[in-house]
């Protein structure tokens, strides 16, 4: 082979190849009711979707989307940080169609569901319900610094931090426990009843999802 032909098939090889995607995932939780995981989007990147279970994103950035159903047309939209989203089985992709990296998280459900209705039972005044169906349960929590929010209870949940806050919760039995919360963690919480105190400098903001 002359070195003309060897460039011409190199040349070949690259063009079919398919681009290495430059997709970062982290495995944040995971147990019997989810699986979490951080994924991170560079431009032109594609999410897949998990295809056997119902899956919530919240995005941790502002950015530009293309979603595809599966067999459907790409739809593009605007996505706002700490925007929550349900994927329902079999949904397709998600692909950053924005100039810069896109941060998302995925929170997987491995259960069956339940039939029950929780609305807001349980929560404080102050937070916003965004999502639920027979998967779980998602709300927003904000609370200012140095305020406080009343009596309430949580189900387990997993809480994606995007404004960290130094907290303390106050226990029914009087006990006291420190709570706090950086900005970008992803932790899971047990469920429990409580009273919070937001004792740093910091307003807090969070995104709960509570499986069924």
């Amino acid at each position: 082979m002359n070195i003309r032909n060897w460039f011409c098939g190199l040349a070949l090889i690259l063009i079919l190849a398919p681009a290495v995607s430059a997709i970062t995932q982290t495995e944040k939780i995971r147990n019997d009711k989810v699986l979490v995981v951080e994924q991170t989007l560079a431009p032109d990147d594609i999410l897949y979707l998990p295809a056997g279970h119902p899956t919530v994103l919240v995005y941790l950035d502002d950015g530009q989307i293309s979603a595809t159903p599966p067999g459907g047309n790409p739809q593009m939209e605007a996505v706002k940080r700490g925007q929550a989203v349900f994927e329902p089985p079999q949904s397709g992709a998600i692909k950053n169609d924005g100039s810069s990296e896109l941060r998302i998280v995925s929170v997987e459900s491995l259960g069956n569901g339940g039939s029950e209705t929780w609305g807001t039972t349980g929560l404080a005044p102050d937070y916003k319900l965004l999502i639920e169906n027979q998967y779980g349960r998602v709300y927003d929590i904000k609370m200012a610094a140095g305020k406080s929010e009343p009596l309430h209870s949580h189900h387990d949940r997993v809480v994606v931090c995007l404004s960290g806050a130094e907290l303390r919760h106050e226990l029914p039995d009087g006990r006291t426990q420190v709570s706090t919360l950086k900005t970008g963690e992803i932790v899971w919480r047990r469920g429990g009843t409580h009273v919070g105190h937001n004792l740093g400098k910091t307003d807090l903001w969070v995104i709960a999802i509570e499986p069924k």
